[in-house]
């Protein structure tokens, strides 16, 4: 039995009526774009959606994700229809404080993800529908309004690639076919068999459809929901701007109001105050997997290992310890060691290949249903989903991402594969934690601390190994840091993390060597990062020089001049970074080229003192 073909059409048309009052009425969002997709939505939420909206966290609802973020009037307008929000809030759109926001976001709790930055509903969609799938096992289907327009992002590719791969028949994909993007026509206009074909290419099943045809696109929807094996794509021709002819089809009115509002509601026929009550899910409780005292593993002083292995036997332990940890990866396992954690617990694992845009959604669409999800990489590859990284912190997403191969220390590989800009990358994302740990008792400490974080958690690992430094079991609480050498006697202070670390104790005793007593700061924690122990230390030095394996701009010296702006007298400082472009070389030979090896510290503590007349003789 169909929907209400005439209920679902008056609903249609006060989805667009509403949309229209709210633009109107805040002077600005995207009422053309939310007018196209109307009845995609209204048959969605009279026959398809089962959501309960008075429990959002219900186990069985269904994800709805609107990718074409700028739609936003239009799911507000169901958010009216469906009772979850008043008349009285939804004419607070865009308004300072309000919940409905130009583009939507978690404020509100039947929005798991934010959206907006094109090309990422889809791709964290697919999270969303592996979660269903292997971990909390239950049969919640995820549907994604995508725009045409949005399907020109290689991301959206790497999502239908991988939706495909893992056969996620819980999965369907609206695409409002509307011709008309912000500046022009769309890449294929209206040719929904180009868009057709290439879903199908992939291994999706297909289904061309009238988006404005009430009964061709319930029929759809029956017929996405009885596919098994396959993703669906449901590809929609439709108008934007649908129902006021002066708009409609019309390049630009994307992101304006409708110009003569009160006409066009008219002519749709009035504001209405329908309600619609989505199919209510039946009981359920979501998959766990058990949670076991386990040891985390542990590494004798002095021993060489580096903190990539660290972290991979720290993530398979904590696996163990947690059943809500999970982790991806992006085809680079046996190198950042998440192979460990694969082989402890292959069912909590995933493969994401080198799509670091999908792993990163995917983490984001899982940790959505409350998994705990650890994604790692190359640091130098993160980057390239960085974008993914921004709006997972809109998102108020709880990730713990990992990227190894950091800095010129990797050696040969040369510079494409050097992390250097991360530091600066996650530093910037809001409320983030960035860990930079030294050495394997450390590492394993950190790993276990950031799986409790609130927010983007990123933990720097160095390729080589490296001496073990610290007793397993030490704490090395966020926001703190590590006082090595110390005396009243230090005429420097030296501040650096990980791989420059084990170079800063080498300059140490070679200072001491020469009659000068130096502190090092171990600055694990670069964001948050020891405010009170870098101000106290420059204080009681006045000289400074922090070394890092990162361009100058935004890594740990940067986080440190911020830490002591307020010093005073200031301390005189020397900020040892990359700053011309590496080659190849062994990773001793990189290091004194960038000028932060041993050497390179000495003499800027030496010039500090020279620089204050009072460098001993030797």
């Amino acid at each position: 039995m169909g929907v209400d073909e005439a209920f679902v059409r008056e609903l249609a048309q006060q989805l667009r009526v509403d949309a229209i009052r709210i633009t109107a009425l805040a002077g600005s969002g995207h009422p053309t774009s939310s007018l196209s997709a109307a009845e995609l939505i209204a048959v969605l939420a009279a026959g398809h959606l089962r959501y309960d909206f008075e429990r959002p966290d219900h186990p069985l609802n269904d994800e709805l994700i609107f990718s074409k973020g700028h739609a936003s009037p239009l799911l507000y307008a169901l958010y009216r229809a469906v009772g979850a929000i008043s008349e009285e809030e939804l004419l607070t759109y865009r308004r300072f404080g309000s919940r409905l926001e130009g583009h939507p976001t978690p404020v509100l709790p039947w929005v798991k993800v934010a959206t907006g930055s094109l090309g990422q509903g889809l791709p964290i969609g697919v999270g969303v529908a592996l979660a269903a799938k292997r971990l909390d096992r239950l049969p919640y289907r995820v549907w994604v309004l995508c725009g045409d327009s949005e399907m020109a992002e290689g991301s959206m590719w790497e999502a239908v690639e991988h939706a495909a791969h893992w056969s996620l028949d819980n999965l369907v994909a609206i695409v409002d076919v509307n011709r008309l993007g912000q500046a022009g026509e769309t890449m294929y206009g209206w040719n929904t068999r180009a868009y057709a074909e290439r879903f199908r290419a992939f291994g999706w099943h297909t289904i061309e459809i009238d988006g404005h045809d009430v009964r061709a696109i319930d029929e759809a929807y029956r017929e996405a929901t009885a596919m098994r094996g396959r993703p669906t794509a449901v590809i929609a021709r439709t108008v934007k701007g649908k129902g006021v002819p002066w708009v409609e089809d019309q390049n630009g009115a994307h992101g304006k109001p409708i110009e003569r509002s009160e006409e066009a509601i008219a002519l749709l026929g009035g504001v209405r105050n329908l309600t619609v009550r989505p199919l209510r899910p039946p009981a359920a409780e979501p998959h766990r997997f058990p949670s076991e005292p386990h040891p985390l593993p542990s590494f004798a002083v002095g021993e060489k290992v580096a903190t990539r292995f660290a972290y991979g036997k720290a993530l398979a332990a904590l696996g163990s310890r947690r059943g809500d940890v999970v982790a991806l990866d992006a085809e680079v396992k046996n190198s950042t060691f998440a192979e460990f954690f694969e082989q402890a617990h292959p069912e909590r694992f995933f493969e994401l290949h080198i799509a670091e845009q999908q792993m990163i959604a995917a983490a984001v669409g899982m940790q959505a249903r409350g998994w705990r999800p650890f994604a790692s990489s190359f640091a130098a590859f993160l980057t390239r989903a960085a974008d993914f990284v921004r709006m997972a912190a809109v998102s108020r997403a709880n990730l713990c991402l990992v990227g190894s191969h950091a800095g010129v220390s990797i050696g040969q590989d040369g510079p494409s594969q050097m992390g250097l800009e991360d530091l600066a990358l996650f530093r910037a994302i809001h409320g983030s934690t960035v860990l930079y740990p030294c050495d394997a008792n450390q590492t394993v400490a950190l790993v276990e601390a950031m799986a409790s974080v609130r927010g983007i958690a990123y933990l720097r690992t160095t390729r080589a190994a490296t001496s073990v430094l610290y007793e397993s079991g030490r704490d090395f609480p966020i926001g703190g840091s590590v006082t090595l050498n110390a005396s009243a006697d230090d005429a420097v202070t030296i501040v650096a993390a990980g791989i420059t670390l084990h170079e800063a104790l080498a300059a140490a005793q070679q200072l001491r060597g020469r009659g000068i007593a130096a502190r090092v700061v171990d600055a694990y924690s670069v964001k948050p990062i020891d405010a009170g122990a870098l101000a106290h230390h420059a204080a009681a030095t006045g000289r400074l020089v922090i070394a890092e394996d990162h361009w100058p701009e935004g890594g740990l010296g940067e986080a440190v001049l911020a830490a002591i702006a307020d010093v005073r007298p200031f301390p005189s400082v020397r900020h040892l970074a990359v700053r011309g472009m590496p080659g190849s070389g062994t990773p001793e030979e990189l290091l004194a080229a960038a000028g932060i090896d041993a050497a390179a510290i000495v003499q800027a503590a030496l010039d500090l003192c020279d620089d204050a007349h009072q460098r001993p003789p030797k």
